[in-house]
């Protein structure tokens, strides 16, 4: 890379990646890891946190922005499969919800409207 990356790009993890997830484990175990100044993104770069963003708007980086856009409709998929299946934690009514905003989330990384 070099330094003289100007793009804004997501990291590979964009799915489970972000705060929310960083919040349930510091909730669940009392753990409140340092993060990484560096990561690796969805294109397969590595760049320093501060030049990536988990907001559509943000990401200039078009590999990036599919790579998101792939991992947020599969995520959503493997939710409502997951919240089907007997004994599951969630169910339906709560799925629903998560997968629309992922799904939501994909739509907007692929630029197809607001």
């Amino acid at each position: 890379m070099g330094g003289t990356d100007p793009h804004i790009h997501v990291e590979s993890k964009v799915v489970n990646g972000g705060a929310d997830v960083r919040n349930v484990l510091a909730a669940t175990f009392g753990l409140a890891g340092d993060l990484p100044s560096v990561v690796t993104t969805g294109c397969g770069l590595r760049v320093p946190r501060a030049m990536t963003s988990a907001r559509p708007e943000r990401v200039t980086c078009l590999a990036c922005r599919e790579h998101a856009r792939v991992e947020h409709l599969r995520f959503a998929e493997q939710v409502e499969r997951l919240s089907s299946m007997p004994g599951s934690a969630i169910g339906a009514a709560q799925a629903k919800p998560a997968a629309d905003r992922h799904r939501d989330l994909a739509r907007r990384f692929s630029g197809t409207g607001n």
